[in-house]
């Protein structure tokens, strides 16, 4: 997952929240309400990002930016004698703050896989500022990072992907898993300072132009440097999980391929099928402990889709929003979304984070738990090089894998999650046209061009 921030395997979030609120708490809510300029603090650079509390009536929400849009919230939200709590139960993120002097002042909480991290968390009432008069570079669009060394998943080059509006910008790394979420900020003095926080990906990226045209990219990857200075690491060290600094530089694709610098990984090909002509089975609990298989009903003649997947997942939560939405264009067509769920011992007792999580998107589709994310592949062992979360499996009327994507490049990534699109809903629909049942003559395979 998200190497810088994924791959420490820390979730994502932001949405609609609910709180049912007594009338004192409602009037109370009048003096946190609006837009804030939110930062988290820890031992690296300071982490600013855009809050916005919203409140109709009883319900009280704390909402998430994804870059220029409106992301994710919270599940629950209370503001009470001076106190604020925001949590993300879809995340186990919880912000616990004071209003002082106008000002709100606290601690945000992150729970992930075996760590809790802890940072400081400050937010002034956002003014609007005067725009700047200064002339930013133009630096949107694509671009490869070539690696130094290979990532722990063996990818040789990474994707930066930047949307720019004048003197503003976002950007995000795109690896074979996902990406990092999008990381915004605006050009001053010489160089573009972007940060993102979403309730759980936190983070800053210095970019900055060459002199030949490349730019040079310093990625802070604030849940990784927290955890390797000793605060609550949960065993993520720099040897297993890299630099948590790391030093790149950016080249258009078309000067990448002319240098001969290594290409990113193709996301239909990282992942393949053992055999191609044995029936992919699954045998898993759903959150109420019942058993379901491949064998059930609801699959039996069907297009599947699963999901090999985690809620402690941040890339995760971006295409559990993404199949949410499949699952109502195409459930009644004969497509069928499983989810095979990897979750934390600690969290399989009472999948506080998947009930959240489920409930948080709307998930309507099967979700079941298949273990925890070492047993991966144990108990998924049809798959070859299966290291991405998530990884999305298509499989025919047949039952057999017709084709596994890794990863998944969110709205952050721009083009990339358009191809995405593109390329989920034709395969789908291709797989629906085909209403065979053996695998004698599959569907012709769906592969649209990659972007650069």
């Amino acid at each position: 997952m998200r190497a810088l921030l994924k791959s420490v395997a820390i979730a994502a979030i932001l949405g609609g929240g609910a709180i049912v609120a007594p009338s004192a708490q409602a009037q109370d809510a009048t003096a946190v309400t609006g837009r804030w300029d939110a930062k988290l603090t820890s031992n690296g650079p300071d982490v600013p990002f855009r809050l916005d509390i919203s409140d109709a009536g009883s319900t009280l929400k704390g909402t998430f930016y994804d870059g220029f849009e409106p992301y994710d919230g919270t599940t629950r939200a209370t503001f009470q004698d001076g106190k604020l709590v925001l949590k993300a139960d879809h995340y186990l993120t919880t912000i616990n703050a004071s209003l002082q002097n106008g000002e709100l002042v606290g601690e945000t909480t992150l729970d992930g896989p075996g760590l809790s991290l802890k940072y400081g968390f400050r937010a002034v009432r956002h003014v609007d500022a005067p725009a700047a008069a200064v002339q930013a570079p133009s630096i949107a669009g694509s671009w490869v990072i070539p690696l130094a060394t290979p990532s722990s998943k063996g990818e040789k080059a990474f994707r930066f992907v930047v949307q720019q509006r004048g003197n503003e910008a976002t950007a995000a790394i795109l690896r074979v898993d996902g990406d990092t979420g999008a990381y915004s900020g605006a050009f001053k003095d010489g160089k573009w300072v972007l940060s993102h926080f979403d309730g759980n990906r936190a983070g800053v990226i210095e970019v900055s132009t060459r002199p030949d045209g490349a730019l040079d990219v310093v990625a802070h990857n604030e849940a990784l440097v927290h955890a390797l200075q000793g605060n609550d690491s949960g065993g993520y060290t720099e040897s297993r999980y890299g630099d948590p600094t790391p030093h790149y530089v950016a080249y258009r694709p078309e000067v990448a391929k002319a240098k001969g610098l290594p290409a990113p990984e193709d996301f239909l090909a990282h992942t393949t099928a053992r055999d191609p002509n044995e029936t992919f089975a699954f045998n898993f609990p759903d959150a109420d402990g019942k058993l379901v298989s491949n064998e059930d009903p609801r699959f039996k003649g069907k297009v599947v889709l699963a999901i090999v997947t985690g809620t402690w997942c941040p890339n995760c939560h971006d295409e559990a929003q993404y199949l949410v939405q499949l699952d109502k264009k195409y459930r009644d067509k004969g497509l069928a979304i499983v989810a095979l769920d990897f979750e934390e011992p600690d969290q399989q007792g009472g999948l506080e984070r998947e009930r959240a999580f489920v409930k948080k998107y709307g998930v309507q589709y099967t979700y079941l738990i298949a273990g925890a994310p070492a047993q991966m592949w144990e108990k998924v062992p049809q798959l070859q090089h299966l290291d991405t979360w998530p990884a999305t499996v298509f499989i025919g009327r047949d039952g057999k894998v017709k084709a596994v994507h890794s990863g998944f490049a969110s709205p952050a990534s721009g083009e990339f999650n358009a191809q995405l699109q593109q390329e989920f809903t034709a395969r789908i629909e291709q797989l629906l046209a085909d209403k065979r049942q053996t695998a004698e003559a599959p569907p012709a395979p769906v592969h649209l061009a990659s972007l650069p």
